[in-house]
């Protein structure tokens, strides 16, 4: 099997923090369901993963109950280790080109002002194994913004580069030089500025839990899970470009390009999410069957399924839950489906016009890693 070492697997006061969890747990359970309704397991089930300790959690996409999804059932990756971070004695150093280097505590950072955003996470390797289908999920993740504390550092001119180092490390060989690396990604200063950006503490009203990189934790809503960096250990701002494990040499999509008529072999980082979606369930009652499923990705205009080799049909987009960086929740009635066995696939549509590609479109069939592998996903289900 491919290489698993190369995987991206990815509040103050206790009265307070008691009443904001049982908040967000009320309203993780906003989500189209129907009375009576039981759900029908799919037949292709993931395969046996073979990295319980990279890979501790993914989604069960039968068990999709809730547009938010709870914290016990957030997938969970790991590159190196997985550290164990005493607060106390943790902190977080801001250096590099600037003018003012800084170092914050878990404190000093939670009494800045506070900003949540609503996020769906993928990791870019969801759907790129059999046995990882589950890769992704969606949270009100809270914390303070990262551009004011790059701001008061001072980046000074020559600054183009931010790098995110994790504590989370381990050791890796290169051109048979072994050496011990961070877990570290990085993004331009001018993508880092994105007043969305969050150096996060909280998921889903909770403290964020160890697995999802306590204490703190980069979130860049609209980026793939392996920018979204764990267990922060520091940020370093730099005047070229950062070329590490996980920027330049792994996380990278090789695809086969036409350009007039001769094919080049194109190598991209992974960075920004794509557009995609799936069907997550098929369930049924008295009143008939019913297909549910997410998309996320990009601003979502509309979503297509299709049954077995059938005419694509508009999906219904629930409404009753929604912010611009999370998924959307769809459904589609399913009338009078005859016994046997059937394919449901889906289809995402952009408000820019992009149409997630199928299997055999180029983007998809000329790639040849399993990064960001957003093409069309087709399950199998028995009817009886």
């Amino acid at each position: 099997m491919p290489d698993l070492q190369r995987r991206e697997f990815i509040v103050q006061g206790s009265a307070a923090l008691a009443g904001i969890a049982g908040l967000y747990a009320s309203l993780a359970h906003a989500f189209p369901t129907r009375p009576g309704e039981e759900v029908i397991p799919w037949l292709d089930q993931p395969a046996e993963n073979p990295d319980p300790v990279g890979i501790q959690t993914q989604l069960v996409w039968e068990d999709m109950d809730s547009w938010i999804t709870p914290n016990d059932k957030f997938f969970s990756i790991s590159h190196f280790n997985r550290p164990t971070i005493d607060e106390k004695t943790w902190s977080l150093e801001i250096g590099g080109l600037v003018k003012k280097p800084l170092k914050m505590t878990l404190a000093d950072i939670k009494a800045r002002p506070r900003q949540e955003v609503v996020f769906t996470v993928e990791c870019s390797g969801n759907h790129g194994f059999p046995f990882f289908t589950g890769g992704i999920g969606n949270a009100r993740w809270a914390g303070t913004p990262l551009a004011p504390i790059l701001q008061e550092a001072g980046v000074l001119e020559k600054g183009i580069e931010v790098v995110f180092f994790g504590t989370d490390k381990g050791e890796v060989t290169i051109r048979d030089i072994k050496m011990q690396q961070n877990f570290a990604r990085s993004m331009s200063l001018a993508d880092a500025m994105n007043p969305d950006n969050l150096l996060c503490y909280e998921m889903n009203g909770a403290t964020l839990p160890a697995p999802n990189g306590f204490p703190l934790r980069l979130i860049t809503p609209g980026w793939y899970g392996i920018a979204n960096v764990k267990w922060l250990k520091s940020i370093e701002v730099r005047d070229t470009r950062f070329m590490s494990l996980l920027m330049g040499r792994d996380y990278v999509t090789i695809r086969e390009e036409e350009h007039n008529g001769e094919t080049v072999w194109a190598e991209t980082s992974v960075g920004r999410a794509l557009l995609k979606s799936a069907p997550a369930k098929v369930t049924r009652n008295d009143s008939g069957h019913r297909i549910v499923g997410a998309a996320w990705g990009a601003p979502i205009a509309r979503v297509e399924a299709k049954i077995d080799q059938g005419p694509w049909m508009p999906a219904v987009i629930d409404h009753s839950e929604e912010a611009e960086y999370a998924w959307k929740i769809w459904s589609l009635d399913w009338e009078n489906p005859s016994p046997g066995e059937h394919t449901v696939t889906s289809r995402a549509i952009s408000t820019a016009g992009q149409i997630q590609p199928a299997m055999d479109d180029p983007l998809i069939a000329k790639k040849h890693t399993y990064w960001e592998s957003n093409g069309q996903v087709t399950r199998r289900i028995r009817i009886v």
